[in-house]
């Protein structure tokens, strides 16, 4: 190794210092580093389709050792442009859709937590599991979701479930698997890889203990108590009106609408439209509680707008939505009702009315 190769073997407890990132960033004018960089890349691309089975539908992607190799050597700047260019090659050379740009930035935030890990680090076994919960829990969990989501709405036109319990059981799944086979991977790579000048610490500290079991353990429990957490404040807060179809709308605002008319004296059954503006179940609780918009039709707006539309009926003011009702001048808000029902039977509970 030449001495004007690398302008210092310091090893950083983390990558919180002005001196670690120069010297990453110092990596892009090191020849030998770009073309081991160039080299991880070719890999990365090559390995990406390939996969070692774990079980039914469960397989460790061969690319995310490369990933983590090449992310130690070269640090988080050069890596960031690697990830950039290997996911751009990946799509042109293995496409599996449509291209979209976004889903850059998942490659990236993987090579970044690997590189913010082991580079310049004493690499350990504590280390490399927390890079990969990172990615696990982090990346393809919580980063890919908001990704996944643009992706159905802006190419396929589709809603996407943001909580995707597949998706999640899966890679809470992995964790650990990959977590042990990476610890392995590099206890064999970073000896050769140090006597050629590539990395600056040893594998002497990746070895398994109780304490990385334990530590693998807790980081699994903290994901699923995350995911549990979620998945009991989504179901409390998700109302189930945003995803009614288009007759199930018109079926339960024409429910609510009659119920309402046999509460109260005051509505008629000839001017009165009801349109439900939530629908929330609560974990452990028996009742669904609906909010109500009880609007009286406008005679003279409705029949001026029925006779430029013979689409525009009664029926089309019983299907809308919170918004659309809102929007459309024929119908008065008159009151607001609060209707409870069984949740699972759906017989009515109760409803309060109150008129404005």
């Amino acid at each position: 190794m030449l001495p004007n190769e690398i302008n210092s073997r310091k090893l950083f407890a983390t990558p919180f210092s002005r001196e670690y990132w120069r010297l990453a960033a110092g990596e892009f004018r090191k020849q030998r580093v770009l073309i081991f960089a160039a080299l991880m890349i070719a890999l990365r691309v090559a390995l990406k389709p390939l996969g070692i089975p774990i079980a039914a539908d469960l397989r460790v992607n061969v690319a995310f050792f490369i990933n983590a190799y090449g992310a130690m050597v070269f640090g988080p700047v050069v890596a960031i442009v690697a990830a950039a260019v290997s996911d751009t090659l990946g799509c042109i050379l293995f496409p599996t859709g449509v291209y979209f740009f976004p889903f850059i930035f998942i490659e990236i935030a993987g090579s970044l937590c690997f590189a913010l890990f082991l580079y310049r680090a004493q690499v350990t076994a504590k280390r490399v599991i927390l890079s990969r919960f990172c990615i696990d829990f982090l990346v393809n969990i919580v980063l890919n979701t908001p990704v996944m989501w643009l992706y159905y709405r802006m190419v396929m036109g589709k809603s996407y479930a943001i909580f995707d319990l597949v998706r999640i059981v899966k890679n809470l799944a992995m964790f650990p698997i990959e977590s042990v086979l990476l610890i392995l991977f590099l206890r064999m790579v970073i000896p050769p890889t140090q006597k050629l000048g590539y990395v600056y610490g040893d594998a002497d500290g990746l070895r398994f203990t109780k304490k990385n079991v334990l530590l693998m353990a807790a980081l699994v429990a903290i994901g699923a108590a995350a995911v549990a957490g979620y998945a009991v404040n989504s179901y409390n807060t998700t109302s189930l009106s945003a995803g009614y179809s288009a007759d199930e709308r018109l079926a339960r605002n024409v429910e609510m609408g009659e119920w309402a008319i046999a509460e109260s004296a005051d509505l008629s059954p000839e001017d009165t439209v009801a349109v439900i503006e939530s629908a929330y179940r609560r974990v452990g609780e028996p009742e669904l509680v609906y909010t109500v918009a009880l609007y009286r039709l406008d005679a003279g707006a409705f029949e001026a707008k029925a006779a430029e539309d013979e689409n525009y009926t009664l029926d089309t003011l019983r299907g809308y939505s919170r918004s659309k009702a809102a929007a459309d001048e024929a119908l008065i808000r008159v009151a607001t009702a609060t209707a409870i029902a069984d949740k699972k039977t759906g017989e009515h509970i109760s409803m309060e009315i109150e008129f404005e």
